[in-house]
């Protein structure tokens, strides 16, 4: 199994968070094409979710960014949802990927390429997924991913208020469900909704999201210097909006140490879509 690691350290009071180089998300050369999905019936209900101005957690100086109503999954893909996207589209079966679209660990947990066998939960959000497995499935739902913009202003929200970033449990309850070991193997909603109608935010898995390395920041926010190399690594968390937020650092440093082919244990994904 992989484990991807990701690191943070606490030096002279500031957390640092190391990313990677490359700032793409897709690796592709030239000639290289993804095949068009057949179209599949999404079956998860969406939510209308009303948009608004929220403050990011990295890369904006303090300024307001404004996210437009759209409409989001209220759960995650589960490996039921996901056995039938792969049945309807050949190229995306575990033994028929093509490395550059998913790793080694794609699927790993599934038994066949036509069974994810009875020790998995059929009704558990799908993981050992790459981006690009989750790009793909989201187009031929006739969806796509949710930014990271739209995931972090959805996930402000407790059961109670679309903001909870200024309660003091908020972020410590978050950390405490990290915690939990093997959490990914629950089935979905089976813990409360948030202000939105969405479940399973923190619960269950990390997600995928459209542009999940696109948060790049400097290397010393005090001065305001930087070079180029600067712009992909190692940023000291007063760039950060809230320096008590572990669980935005966490989830932060954990989307700029992934590369859109890779698969993990615990990282599933959900979907967006525009409003028409």
């Amino acid at each position: 199994m992989k484990h991807i690691f990701h690191i943070l350290m606490i030096c002279s009071g500031f957390f640092f968070i190391g990313c990677q180089e490359n700032g793409s998300v897709a690796e592709l050369q030239p000639g290289d094409q993804v095949f068009p999905e057949t179209a599949i019936r999404s079956e998860v209900q969406m939510k209308q979710i009303a948009g608004g101005d929220y403050l990011p957690f990295y890369g904006t100086d303090s300024v307001l960014i404004h996210v437009d109503d759209f409409l989001l999954d209220e759960r995650p893909v589960t490996n039921r949802e996901f056995l039938d996207f792969v049945q309807k589209n050949p190229q995306w079966k575990k033994s028929n990927v093509r490395r550059l679209f998913a790793d080694e660990t794609y699927l790993a947990h599934w038994e066949t390429d036509d069974s994810p066998g009875e020790k998995v939960n059929p009704d558990a959000p799908v993981t050992f997924v790459s981006w690009f497995a989750a790009n793909a499935y989201a187009k031929s739902a006739g969806k796509r991913l949710p930014t990271v913009d739209e995931w972090e202003y959805v996930a402000m929200a407790d059961e109670t208020s679309a903001n909870a970033r200024t309660k003091p449990e908020y972020s410590s309850e978050i950390i405490r469900l990290y915690e939990i070991k093997y959490r990914e193997r629950n089935s979905v909603k089976q813990s409360a909704p948030n202000y939105h109608g969405i479940y399973n935010m923190f619960d269950l898995v990390w997600e995928w999201t459209e542009d999940f390395n696109s948060v790049l920041t400097t290397n010393d926010s005090r001065t305001a210097e930087y070079d180029n190399k600067g712009l992909f690594c190692a940023s000291a968390a007063t760039t950060a909006t809230d320096v008590l937020n572990y669980a935005a650092f966490m989830r932060f440093a954990f989307r700029q140490s992934l590369k859109a082919n890779y698969t993990v244990a615990n990282l599933g994904f959900r979907c967006a879509k525009d409003l028409d």
